[in-house]
């Protein structure tokens, strides 16, 4: 009997073989220059796509054998063609929000002049959520002149108007007064706060808040801001997109679909009526809108335990069937961020400044069991860990997971900004990818005047050690975080392959070669994401989701990678961005 089911088995395997040779093509891409992300394959020179999906990729003779007179026949002209990019770590809904409401992008003006900008943002209405005022994408260095912000925003035809400045970062966040008063942030609640709460909250001698707060901070002032309405999220959507699309983006993870912006992302307390933005994503789905695969995880509270993961699943279950959206698992916060004045991000060492060595959300005594309990149940751990103390922590909550059971399924670490080198073999040993966010890999305020002086100087050694965990045999999965930074790919394979900035080269060491990128961008992220058998590479039966690029980035100078764009993007073999000067498929 054994010996009959594998005959069947091949004979069934040589006829789909036959009948897939026998398809004729939809499209065909020929004199390319195709990177298929599979390991070890050469660059090939066309592609077939049939229903959507690649028929074979190999030389020209070789597909143009495989149309028929309905074909569809494209000359690439040696223009360079690679699988979609994957971003690992998207909250595009919220930058499609930006893009469409206030935003300073991590521009740096002096005073006087943003707040005139923010001044004419209020009046054309842009910058209006209900009776406040916001401004997204403040660039850190803001908050060590909260003083000044102070004088200019408390007074005048600011005194009684609610304002919020929103860090691009998203962990931190200035409020003037008539904000705090809004949110009822008084001297009277700081002191009624823990230890650790009121580090969160800048507040002088005799407790009165001073405007800048971060994480379960900003949560508070964030809780009293009013939330975008419906056709809002929707038009935001839909903007996010096709921004992606332009940049050749075709899937991404939202590593906090149940957030809604406002909502206390790093405490929060889910419900099965915690939806946050997967209406928005329904919506695209039903208007035939989501030309992108998005794999949407649910924030699990940092102290959650096993039993949590039930509520976690009736959010799961009520957005099942859903074109090109999938619910892969959840994300946990373990720390904050780096930068001073915040320094929430956990480390094995103290801050130099306040002796102390930030805040680990996670409890290392239990995280295991949340997340070999999420394993268990097939789903995805993603762990947001900034510092080595964080990611030492995320490492040993997964090492429980392998122990119970070798799953095989992907579990991701995203942002380690620093890692301790006796974990870098750990990743390999784990399989847990490396989702990382290499356009911060840049030497620049943040990473320079915000950090250096504040920790250790072997722990800063290792900024992004992108390298050290690649010759240690890591996977890395490339990831924006957007709208914290640009979502661009390309600019970020420039970054990771230069470590270029205003203030020189961040940790030289470190940099990778672009090929790692690429794979970055494509490949490791499908399987970041949970979808690697179905898109990250060009190979037979994988959904069509192609980019073609304007230069040859395989060979040019390293700072025509940043320069580089998309000139046509497909999506299930159809086009969903074509730039201007290019003609329609």
């Amino acid at each position: 009997m054994h010996t009959l089911l594998k005959g069947a088995l091949a004979v069934a395997i040589a006829l789909s073989t036959l009948e897939a040779q026998a398809q004729n093509a939809d499209l065909i891409l020929l004199n390319g220059k195709v990177f298929t992300a599979e390991p070890g394959q050469a660059l090939q020179q066309a592609v077939a796509v049939a229903d959507g999906k690649v028929l074979r990729v190999g030389s020209n003779d070789e597909i143009r054998a495989l149309g028929d007179a309905a074909s569809k026949v494209v000359d690439l002209g040696g223009k360079v063609v690679m699988p979609g990019f994957i971003d690992s770590h998207s909250h595009s809904i919220f930058g499609g929000l930006e893009l469409i409401s206030a935003s300073m992008q991590d521009e740096q003006l002096e005073l006087d002049a943003f707040v005139q900008r923010l001044g004419q943002d209020r009046d054309s209405g842009k910058a209006r959520v209900g009776d406040i005022v916001v401004m997204n994408g403040m660039n850190s260095t803001y908050w060590s002149q909260a003083d000044g912000l102070a004088k200019r925003l408390n007074r005048g035809e600011w005194a009684n108007l609610p304002v919020v400045l929103i860090g691009s970062d998203h962990h931190t966040a200035w409020a003037n007064a008539a904000m705090l008063k809004r949110a009822g942030l008084d001297a009277k609640r700081v002191r009624g706060l823990s230890e650790l709460e009121q580090r969160n909250v800048a507040h002088d001698k005799d407790f009165n808040p001073t405007g800048f707060v971060v994480d379960s901070g900003f949560d508070l002032v964030a809780a009293a801001m009013p939330a975008a309405d419906a056709k809002t999220m929707d038009r935001a959507g839909v903007a996010a997109v096709k921004y992606n699309n332009s940049l050749g983006i075709t899937a991404w993870m939202d590593p906090a679909a149940n957030g809604s912006p406002g909502d206390a992302l790093f405490n929060i307390k889910p419900t099965e009526k915690t939806v946050g933005v997967l209406p928005v994503y329904r919506d695209l789905a039903r208007e035939g809108q989501l030309t992108a695969h998005v794999a949407a995880l649910l924030v699990a509270n940092p102290k959650s335990r096993p039993a949590d993961l039930d509520t976690l699943d009736k959010v799961r279950q009520q957005f099942q069937g859903i074109p090109n959206l999938t619910l892969p698992g959840i994300k946990v916060f373990a720390d904050g961020v780096i930068e001073y004045p915040a320094q929430s991000a956990a480390l094995l060492e103290n801050y130099k400044n306040s002796h102390k060595p930030g805040e680990l959300l996670i409890d290392p005594k239990h995280f295991g069991e949340l997340v070999s309990a999420a394993d268990a149940r097939g789903w995805l751990v993603h762990i947001h860990a900034i510092g080595d103390r964080a990611v030492r922590e995320s490492l040993n909550g997964i090492a429980q997971a392998r122990k119970d059971r070798q799953s095989g399924i992907a579990h991701s670490i995203t942002h380690l900004q620093l890692v301790n080198p006796q974990d870098f073999p750990r990743f390999r040993q784990l399989g847990v990818i490396a989702s990382m966010q290499l356009d911060w890999a840049t030497a620049e305020a943040y990473t320079v005047e915000l950090v250096k002086p504040y920790i250790a100087d072997d722990a800063y050694r290792y900024m992004y050690p992108a390298k050290s965990l690649l010759n240690n045999g890591a996977e890395i999965a490339g990831a924006s975080d957007w709208p914290v930074s640009t979502p661009d790919p390309l600019k970020a394979v420039y970054q990771a392959v230069t470590r270029q900035g205003q203030e020189g080269v961040l940790i030289p060491e470190e940099r990778v070669d672009r090929q790692t990128m690429f794979y970055a961008y494509t490949r490791n992220a499908a399987q970041a994401i949970g979808l690697g058998q179905k898109i990250g590479s060009l190979a037979p039966g994988k959904q069509a989701d192609l980019v073609v690029l304007d230069r040859d980035v395989f060979t040019v100078p390293d700072q025509e990678l940043a320069e580089a764009r998309v000139l046509r993007t497909l999506f299930e073999g159809r086009e969903v961005y074509r730039a201007d000067d290019v003609p329609a498929l």
